[in-house]
Formats: C-alpha cells, sequence, structure tokens
C-alpha cells in the first residue's frame, strides 16, 4: 500500500510518521514568499506595461539584495558548487543577477496569464518535435510524469503544458505556509485549468498521482527537495544531495516515463522551451536500485543545466547545509 501516516510538525512540513528525525527546513520562509508582496506584484504587473513592471522589479531585488543578508549569503553559498575559486563579494553579486532573474521571471509568468493568444504564443520558443514530444509519450496511456527543479521558470511551464500544447496537467505542491500565497497560488493554478495535488493536506499524495496518471495527465513534481523520508541520494553539482523519490517511484510502479523540462529566460517575455531526455524507470531490476539510477540521471540533466545558467537556479536558503542535516 502506497499511503504511509504522516504528521504535523513546527515548520508547517508534513513528514513520515516512521521519519520524525528528518524534518525538512522551511524552505519558502523568506522575504520572497510574502502574501503582501506576490498580491501586489500581481495586481500591479496586469496593469502596468512590461517595462515599468521590469524596472520596479529591478529596484525591489536591488534592495532585496542590499537587505536581506542572510539571502543574499545563501544565495552566494549555493552558487560556491559551481565557482569554487570565486570570492565572496563576486558570488554575492551573482546572487543579485538571481534575484533579478526570478523577479522578471515572476512578473513574465503573471503577464502571461492575461496575455492574448498570440502574444502567449510569442512567449516560447519550442521545436515542434518538443511539443509533440509529450503527445508520443502519452500515447500508451500511462500518463507522463513531468519533472523539473527549482530552475528557470517553472511556472510559466504551466501556461505552455495548458495554453499552447493543450494537455491535462496536474501539478504536486507543498502547501505554502502562508495562506495567502497559497490562495492565489491555488486561484493562479484553477484559471489556467491546472489540478493541483497538496501533499500536506493529503495521507494519500501516492495514491492521487497514480489515479491522475491512469487518466492519462501529465504530473508535474520538482525533485530538487525532498520531504522527509521521502528522498533518494544522489551526486548533484559535484556534492551529495537528497531529491524527491515520489517521481522515480511513481516511474517505477506505473510505467510512466519521467520527462524532465527546463524553461530558461532568452530575452524580455520569451522563453526557451526545451524538454531533456526522457527517463524510463527499469521494472526489471530491483526497486531500490532502478530509482537511484533514474533519480540520478535527473540530476545529471538539471546540473548541465545550472552550470549552463546559474542564474536561473532559484534557491534562496542554504540548499547545501540542509543537505548535510538531512
Amino acid at each position: 500500500m502506497m499511503t504511509r501516516l504522516t504528521i504535523r510538525v513546527d515548520s508547517g512540513q508534513e513528514v513520515p510518521a516512521a521519519g520524525r528525525d528528518a524534518i525538512p527546513r522551511r524552505w519558502t520562509l523568506h522575504g520572497l514568499n510574502n502574501g503582501t508582496i506576490f498580491g501586489a506584484t500581481r495586481r500591479g504587473v496586469a496593469v502596468l506595461p512590461r517595462v515599468v513592471s521590469y524596472a520596479i522589479g529591478d529596484a525591489g531585488t536591488w534592495l532585496a539584495w542590499r537587505l536581506m543578508r542572510e539571502t543574499r549569503g545563501a544565495i552566494a553559498d549555493n552558487l560556491r558548487a559551481i565557482f569554487p575559486e570565486e570570492s565572496e563579494r563576486a558570488l554575492e553579486r551573482r546572487a543579485r543577477e538571481t534575484l533579478g532573474a526570478y523577479a522578471r521571471d515572476v512578473i513574465d509568468f503573471i503577464r502571461a496569464l492575461g496575455a492574448a493568444p498570440a502574444e502567449r504564443q510569442a512567449l516560447f520558443d519550442y521545436r515542434p518535435e518538443d511539443a509533440q514530444l509529450f503527445h508520443d509519450l502519452l500515447a500508451p496511456g500511462r500518463g507522463v510524469i513531468l519533472v523539473s527543479g527549482h530552475y528557470g521558470n517553472w511556472e510559466v511551464g504551466g501556461v505552455f503544458l495548458r495554453r499552447i500544447v493543450n494537455l491535462p496537467l496536474t501539478i504536486m505542491a507543498r502547501t505554502e505556509p502562508n495562506p495567502e500565497v497559497n490562495r492565489l497560488r491555488r486561484e493562479i493554478r484553477d484559471l489556467l485549468g491546472v489540478d493541483t495535488i497538496e501533499v500536506r493536506k493529503s495521507l494519500d499524495t501516492a495514491l492521487q498521482i497514480r489515479r491522475r496518471l491512469a487518466e492519462n495527465h501529465v504530473v508535474a513534481i520538482l525533485m530538487d527537495r525532498h520531504l522527509g523520508r521521502d528522498r533518494v541520494e544522489v551526486q548533484f553539482l559535484g556534492r551529495r544531495a537528497w531529491f524527491l523519490k515520489t517521481a522515480p517511484l511513481m516511474g517505477f510502479m506505473t510505467g510512466a516515463p519521467l520527462v524532465p523540462c527546463f524553461i530558461e529566460r532568452m530575452a524580455p517575455g520569451r522563453f526557451r522551451v526545451r524538454p531533456g531526455t526522457p527517463i524510463i524507470v527499469a521494472r526489471d531490476r530491483p526497486r531500490e536500485e532502478a530509482i537511484a539510477v533514474a533519480a540520478q540521471d535527473f540530476a545529471d540533466q538539471l546540473s548541465a543545466r545550472v552550470r549552463a545558467h546559474p542564474e536561473f537556479w532559484y534557491q534562496f536558503y542554504r540548499y547545501w547545509d540542509a543537505q548535510r542535516e538531512s
């Protein structure tokens, strides 16, 4: 049986009852994940020209970079895995680039929600064969598990799949610690016609995922943060890390392929959509071995993208410290 008893903890996360010693960090509780800021940004971006929104976003992220010392230091520390020889000052300059890229990604995602069809189509640079790939992988009727990380504009990927490729999409998401942010994100997904599985609110997350895959949905999961003991060890950017185990486990249980997908900013209001190499979780080998191999395959593909564009890696807490604590 795939369900496991879970408990609530002070951080607001749910963890398996058997894994109370593996409580994850409160990843999303930072100044950038604030209901007031998120709501104001959504209202302002909806009515302001893009250039004005960018200017406000640039000013806001410069201020955040100056005042949020802990966040600035965390991003710099994360990037040291990619740039081990750089000084702290150089890494902190890179942290400013990351905050600026994140702000512009949020702005363009919000603008995409109300865009006219022609404008929405112009947002994305993609090859016809990339869009066809999803249809081909859905043809056997097992569904598709779309996997990504906190890299690039994964949120605007929902617009691409629902409004451009027109596929049924379910997103597995953790409930936001800030209730207003959680409400707004649910409202946005409902607007797009995206189904949501909130892992903190359900004891049968695995069964819900299996049900959506049986209905031939694309189920999207961010793998680069684990939840309690729901984890698998990988090498990521040359260091040990723990990724979420759910995606490769569901691939093993159902036969659904894992499809890495990365959406990277090319220019203002323009994104490159590039699926990675699909991952088939081998069902003719021991389960844990098959899961580990599939997870490492994804970690390698994500590592390559992060090394190519480190400014798009959006981890605003000390990622490597969390891996050691795990």
